[in-house]
């Protein structure tokens, strides 16, 4: 089973052929991403570890559109003092299949 470790968005993801996953917001309209900051390639028989990047390789993927998580509600309470506050954030992000695994 071919695997590969990426890095986008500040964070590592762990990919392989088909996986459907979502990532941080990415300001691009393409319908394909080529990924080319691989920390890890794996085939089953012999993996390669970068130092930092994996010379050669990337992943390809397809843009399956943008959207915004589910809110989170922060609230901040302090007692005997009437301090509330009430506050929520929604996170973009961008859902993305992996198409191509290429090293």
């Amino acid at each position: 089973m071919k695997l590969a470790v990426i890095k986008t968005g500040g964070k590592q993801y762990q990919v392989a052929e088909g996986d459907s996953l979502k990532i941080e917001k990415l300001d691009t309209a393409d319908q394909k991403i080529i990924f080319n900051e691989v920390l890890l390639t794996a085939d089953g028989e012999r993996v390669q570890v970068g130092r930092p990047l994996v010379a050669g390789a990337k992943v390809e993927a397809e843009n399956l559109g943008a959207s915004r998580s589910k809110k989170v509600l922060v609230f901040k309470y302090k007692s005997k003092t009437r301090h509330r506050v009430k506050r929520g954030h929604r996170q973009p992000f961008t859902q993305i299949k992996i198409s191509k695994l290429d090293f």
